[in-house]
């Protein structure tokens, strides 16, 4: 009897002192500034753990749906068919072309950047820059920055001369920055951070504007994307909770630190 009024005893410690979990996945675009989100929020609601995981926008969609997520994240506006979703925007980005910082190419247009990928300009030396091959690289199936980047250029994957396959953005800054020949796109807070803390790249300009956050803003860069969360059901509890934080004015310092825009 002692030992059954024991175990209840524990029983009932153990789920006083239970976490619950909101599981987030999906773009590795949104990862980074959801986690410094998450960490703020559990510091508020220590009855709370938040598991950030990325893997893409597709997957972020997909494990949403199947409620293997209970919050995905997607880098990119919806598609009609997936506006079953509930959609929460809560910041904008661009995509930024990159190189590395020694690089002397400052600026490339839309065809050059076109003919880059496909292969048709394979040496710096044709753009004005040093005699050595071009090391292109490319985004991964899945990935919504690719996506985007093969629309606005009116590319095929298929058509793509790539070197390197990348999945993650820090991938892409990781590759450039450590090899002087190579050129990739990325999100431009990802890049524009990177670069602030000493990290040998740079964001060309493109279409006669700078890859910076101030021209996201404004609205004049080209390349623009919304950055979502999106939710299979009506949100609740601290799912609610935290969608809602991530939407208010007091998260706005730590998007912004991350060189998102925030959209509230």
């Amino acid at each position: 009897m002692f030992r059954s009024i024991f175990l209840i005893l524990m029983l009932l410690s153990l789920s006083l002192h239970a976490k619950d979990t909101i599981v987030i996945t999906g773009s590795s675009t949104i990862a980074p500034v959801i986690s410094d989100l998450a960490k703020f929020y559990e510091a508020k609601n220590k009855d709370v753990r938040i598991d950030v995981q990325t893997g893409g926008s597709s997957r972020g969609i997909a494990d949403a749906r199947k409620d293997l997520s209970n919050i995905g994240m997607v880098s990119r506006a919806l598609k009609p068919d997936e506006k079953d979703l509930n959609n929460f925007t809560f910041a904008l980005d661009g995509i930024a072309i990159i190189v590395h910082k020694t690089n002397p190419i400052s600026q490339l247009s839309k065809e050059q950047i076109v003919d880059i990928y496909k292969g048709e300009i394979n040496n710096w030396k044709v753009l004005k820059g040093a005699d050595q091959k071009i090391v292109v690289v490319n985004k991964a199936e899945g990935r919504s920055t690719l996506e985007l980047f093969i629309a606005f250029f009116g590319l095929k994957n298929s058509e793509i001369k790539a070197d390197i396959v990348i999945g993650d953005n820090e991938q892409g800054i990781k590759t450039v920055s450590t090899n002087k020949n190579s050129i990739a796109y990325v999100s431009i807070g990802t890049a524009e951070y990177n670069a602030s803390v000493g990290v040998p790249l740079k964001l060309l300009d493109f279409q006669g504007m700078s890859a910076k956050v101030e021209n996201i803003k404004n609205g004049t860069y080209p390349l623009t994307r919304e950055l979502n969360l999106v939710t299979k059901l009506r949100p609740t509890g601290h799912i609610d909770g935290f969608i809602k934080f991530v939407m208010s004015p007091e998260a706005r310092s730590i998007i912004k630190d991350q060189f998102f825009v925030p959209t509230h």
